[in-house]
């Protein structure tokens, strides 16, 4: 591995709800004794620092397949100092103790539930959900599941796989239909299910909206994984935690198993599949704990003899702004690099629904081809 010698790895703790109650209480204590000092300082707090100045990149010495992206231990300050800054003073606070609340009954909630719950107590200071994602991003420096925040996951997967969970029955994915199995928000359910596979491969197939979901019902549908011993994951999208956790957790139980990507040849598509394989700096804590050696099987620029031109659309400023950021990233292999230069210069995005101009049952046989050859990287 290469480590940064003048720079720290900071990491998310995964804790028990009494050790996370302890922190904030440690918190509360510190802050209540520096009120009642002479000359009290009640300015600042300290958080991880998660700006992409911040960011770093482990990578391994022989292969990429050790990869990940990590905050650095930097710190930023909410502080009470300046009026600007004092709103988000106050939503560190409220944050944890809507948090002390949660874990002292128990309970487990969604990011999207907390900030309603928020919302309603406190509506002066939370406006937005995107405001309780940025506090809760580096809090106590421990996972959001320790805080008693849940995974909201659209995650499905399908294929030769048996899951069993504590005390259920065994449930075999080739049988759940074109729906697969609906993966669960519960990352400790996740961490405890038995898994069982006679797959060779492992098929991530993702890109934006629900296009895509109609891409993994119709490979569960040809029941593709029959043909290719395989398992498919979809997260409908960009990859949410519950469903990476999920993949991470795969590919350390079958390490044998290659983990092929099956996105649309845009940037929005090459972000999910860097997102799957580096982890992603708003989870900089944790990104470690979701990343996974993912290769590109398609589409990609040699694909584009196959497809129509007609079947290909015009990059949008998004997806030029995408390839922007994507560019700057230091996680970006040459290949990938060449892959986004290419869309670019072309100003052409490919989807991968366009191969069906060969027949609705043309995607497996693609799939089989590129694998059997090879054909990814």
């Amino acid at each position: 591995m290469r480590f940064f010698a003048d720079r720290e790895i900071c990491y998310a703790d995964i804790l028990p709800p009494s050790e996370v109650r302890a922190r904030i209480e440690v918190a509360v204590l510190n802050f209540l004794k520096i009120l009642t000092c002479t000359d009290p300082a009640i300015s600042d707090l300290l958080l991880i620092n998660r700006k992409s100045s911040n960011r770093r990149v482990s990578q391994g010495l022989l292969t990429d397949d050790d990869t990940w992206i990590f905050l650095s231990r930097s710190f930023c300050k909410r502080t009470l100092m300046r009026a600007n800054a004092a709103k988000a003073f106050i939503r560190v606070w409220k944050v944890m103790e809507m948090c002390f609340k949660i874990l002292s009954q128990e309970k487990r909630v969604t990011q999207r539930e907390l900030f309603y719950k928020l919302l309603c107590v406190s509506p002066d200071c939370f406006s937005s959900p995107l405001q309780v994602n940025r506090t809760i991003q580096g809090l106590l420096r421990c996972s959001r599941y320790s805080l008693g925040i849940m995974a909201s996951s659209r995650g499905i997967v399908a294929g030769r796989l048996l899951l069993q969970e504590p005390d259920k029955e065994v449930v075999d994915c080739s049988e759940c239909g074109s729906s697969g199995y609906a993966i669960s928000g519960d990352l400790d359910l996740l961490d405890r299910l038995v898994m069982k596979t006679d797959a060779r491969f492992q098929a991530v197939s993702d890109t934006r909206g629900l296009v895509q979901h109609a891409i993994f019902q119709r490979l569960a549908e040809d029941r593709v994984f029959n043909h290719i011993p395989s398992i498919l994951i979809t997260a409908k999208g960009y990859p949410d935690i519950a469903t990476r956790f999920l993949l991470h957790r795969m590919s350390r139980t079958f390490p044998e198993l290659p983990i092929m990507a099956l996105v649309d040849w845009n940037p929005a598509g090459l972000a999910i599949l860097c997102t799957f394989k580096f982890g992603s700096i708003g989870m900089g804590l944790e990104a470690y704990r979701y990343a996974c050696n993912v290769k590109w099987l398609g589409l990609r620029g040699d694909d584009l003899q196959l497809i129509p031109e007609e079947s290909l659309v015009s990059l949008k400023p998004r997806d030029l702004q995408i390839a922007k950021s994507l560019m700057s990233s230091e996680t970006l292999q040459e290949k990938h690099r060449e892959e986004l230069t290419l869309m670019v210069q072309s100003g052409k995005r490919a989807e991968i629904e366009a191969l069906y101009f060969h027949g609705y049952d043309y995607l497996g046989k693609y799939i089989a081809k590129k694998i059997v050859q090879a054909n990814y990287i």
